[in-house]
């Protein structure tokens, strides 16, 4: 069983991901799409949406980031994943999956999805280009507006070598409404040869074993579902079963060991972005872990209407968030 973080373009950034993995639990993790289009990235671009590069492609608590690349192009694909192979990073995926509206109108993400011949075009070129012995992974929806080609998609990756696929069960016009149609997830892992992973509405342990039920599939991947509730992983890991007569104990210790790393997450996002952007970052994801975290409910209320850094210290001070990070995952 291996349980995998998830890119989310604009959330799960490399300083979200390093809070996450901190927290324990993931095999691996995947960075925010590279988009290729004409030309070969220089390295520059790669680290930054992989910063993790700089330290062979690790978060600080030692999980391997792959890089993913975004693109229509096979050659160009192919070029970049040989220019970024030689930073060495511990996997190259390719993003099939993005279901954005200005990503999808330049032909990338989910609308190739109605081009499975394209899709093994890409896999060809890119499998010729990354180096044997790099993991090769990609990851796909069920379709564009309704998931009738997901099984040729997924075999048509296969057969041009990627060595494993992770299915989003929703179709890009799906968006992230629910219900995750795990059911064509088993659909494809019968049909390829390949290891496959599910993607899509996880955010309990019970929704995960209902995943792993539905689609007939071992691993997962998590996304929304971890940032909401950083424990998750762990809590599966641990095999603690379903919420019971202790879980308000558990979740008050779960934020108390989390206060010092969302103290971290702040400090770091503040040296990575204009300081009138960091109270959205701290907004965003305290909006999400309001759903696991009733203090985190109460912080988010508080500090939703803040537009200035200074008055997020003094708000966070107040809910005692403010000690030096520790490193949950040692």
């Amino acid at each position: 069983m291996r349980l995998v973080l998830a890119p989310m373009e604009g959330l799960l950034d490399a300083v979200l991901r390093d809070t996450l993995t901190r927290v324990g639990g993931y095999d691996w993790a995947v960075a925010e799409f590279a988009r290729v289009s004409g030309t070969v990235l220089p390295h520059r671009c790669y680290r930054r949406s992989c910063p993790e590069l700089a330290r062979g492609g690790r978060t600080s608590a030692g999980t391997p980031v792959r890089v993913q690349l975004l693109g229509d192009d096979p050659q160009c694909l192919a070029d970049n994943a040989a220019h970024l192979a030689q930073l060495s990073p511990p996997g190259i995926d390719l993003n099939f999956g993005c279901p954005a509206p200005t990503v999808n109108r330049h032909r990338g993400g989910a609308v190739l999805l109605d081009e499975p011949e394209l899709l093994f075009a890409i896999a060809v070129a890119v499998r010729r280009a990354v180096p044997q012995g790099m993991p090769y992974s990609a990851k796909m929806r069920l379709g564009v507006a309704e998931p009738g080609r997901a099984v040729e998609c997924a075999a048509a990756l296969a057969a041009g070598g990627v060595e494993e696929i992770v299915v989003h069960a929703r179709t890009r016009d799906d968006g992230y409404r629910p219900p995750a149609r795990w059911e064509w997830i088993a659909r494809i892992a019968d049909a390829v040869a390949i290891p496959v992973i599910a993607n899509g509405e996880v955010w309990t342990e019970s929704d995960w074993r209902r995943c792993r039920a539905e689609s007939g599939v071992a691993d997962v991947m998590l996304g929304r579902g971890a940032v909401a509730d950083p424990f998750l992983a762990r809590r599966i890991r641990e095999d603690v079963g379903s919420p019971g007569a202790d879980d308000a104990e558990r979740r008050d210790a779960e934020w108390r060991a989390l206060r010092p790393l969302v103290a971290d997450f702040w400090r770091q996002v503040q040296r990575k972005v204009l300081s009138r952007h960091a109270p959205g970052r701290m907004k965003q994801w305290l909006n999400l872990l309001r759903r696991s975290q009733s203090r985190a409910e109460t912080l988010y209320q508080e500090i939703r209407p803040m537009r200035h850094p200074a008055e997020i210290d003094a708000a966070l001070l107040r809910h005692g968030i403010a000690a030096a990070p520790d490193v949950l995952a040692a």
